[in-house]
């Protein structure tokens, strides 16, 4: 998303609103598995070298579950502020809150990316829903027993100390 710095200059505040596709951070070393198209709005303004942008990201990524590992749907919302300098003679360690802008225009896509980045929660966990419909029940020489489905079996090993057992009762009875 790149705005010309004349445009932002000469109106008061410049609003926009626009879908940017930021789906290269997927590939980053971090949890996101897909990412959709990022809808940013906001407004731009200019005092003196300075331009002050606030927008709001507005999106859906899909993270993966803490516990099971599947795919969770996470819708995020971002209020996010950026400054930036025009000035030729600013200097970036005067303040890291300002960004330098090199040029005629200002590309807003890495600090779209820096802010959705931040905001990554650290677990996301699936539904109820989520987990009955992808969780696995059994796989190769494995079944998942649940407590209230739990039936009382025998070890076919242990089949004949049951049935002495058994048969030791009816005696005592």
């Amino acid at each position: 998303m790149k705005i010309s710095i004349q445009k932002i200059i000469r109106s008061e505040a410049l609003q926009f609103e626009e879908k940017v596709d930021i789906s290269e951070i997927e590939s980053w070393s971090n949890d996101i598995r897909r990412i959709d198209p990022v809808l940013v709005k906001g407004s731009l303004t200019a005092q003196g070298d300075q331009l002050t942008c606030q927008m709001t990201l507005k999106g859906m990524m899909v993270l993966p579950c803490a516990r099971t590992l599947i795919d969770v749907e996470y819708p995020f919302e971002i209020e996010a502020t950026e400054l930036f300098s025009i000035s030729p003679y600013y200097n970036e360690e005067d303040d890291s809150e300002i960004h330098p802008v090199d040029g005629e225009l200002l590309d807003l896509d890495p600090y779209i990316m820096e802010n959705v980045i931040l905001k990554i929660p650290l677990r996301v966990f699936a539904s109820e829903k989520e987990l009955e419909e992808h969780a696995l029940t059994s796989g190769n020489g494995w079944e998942l027993v649940l407590e209230e489905k739990k039936e009382e079996t025998i070890d076919p090993r242990m089949r004949k100390l049951q049935f002495l057992l058994d048969k030791e009762n009816k005696e005592n009875q």
